[in-house]
């Protein structure tokens, strides 16, 4: 008897790349799982400025994400940069266009995790991944962070948090993934995807 392929939903949004980096690496996880796979989306901008429009297909990188991803998906990892100690704006946008989801309970029951980039050390990457699991636990999600039986998580100069991955990218967005933080990314999508093939049994 073949055992169906488990889709996890990685979705984020990056506007300089380094989230989307992250997202690479739990994706990487999530696929050293038997019989899971990740499904990479993004959101596109939004904008203040009403005639402003994403192209319908992203010039690059993941698929725009849809609502049925949510309700397809055995598990999620919601990624974004930080906003002032919050999630971006588009990823907060799609998130409060998901009623309907939250009504049907679609992602009640599915485990999920979450990961951030930051352009200063630590500027608000903690408050930020706190502030993602919100919707999350209001859609019935079981939350998932990184333990510290991950050695990394101890040593750690670059990114890290027993709430989720992150990533210190520098102002200008040049300061590239550490070692610590690579091994603690795909240690979360790793996590996510065990979860998610324990739970779906």
């Amino acid at each position: 008897m073949n055992t169906p392929t488990l889709p996890i939903l990685v979705l984020y949004y990056s506007r300089q790349g380094a989230t989307r980096k992250l997202a690479e690496l739990i994706a990487q996880g999530i696929e050293s799982v038997s019989g899971c796979e990740a499904v990479l989306r993004t959101v596109p901008a939004v904008s203040a400025v009403s005639e402003a429009t994403e192209p319908a297909v992203p010039n690059s990188g993941a698929p725009y994400v849809e609502l049925a991803d949510l309700e397809n998906c055995a598990g999620l990892a919601l990624g974004s940069p930080t906003r002032f100690g919050n999630m971006a704006a588009p990823l907060k946008y799609f998130i409060d266009g998901s009623s309907a989801q939250w009504l049907s309970g679609a992602l009640a029951g599915k485990p999920a995790c979450v990961f951030t980039s930051t352009g200063s050390l630590h500027g608000g990457q903690e408050s930020t991944l706190l502030s993602m699991m919100l919707p999350l636990l209001h859609h019935g999600m079981l939350v998932l962070g990184l333990p510290y039986s991950e050695p990394a998580l101890m040593t750690t100069a670059s990114g890290g948090s027993p709430y989720g991955a992150t990533h210190w990218s520098g102002i200008a967005g040049d300061k590239h993934i550490s070692e610590d933080t690579r091994l603690l990314a795909i240690a979360l999508g790793k996590r996510l995807a065990t979860a998610a093939r324990k739970l779906h049994s």
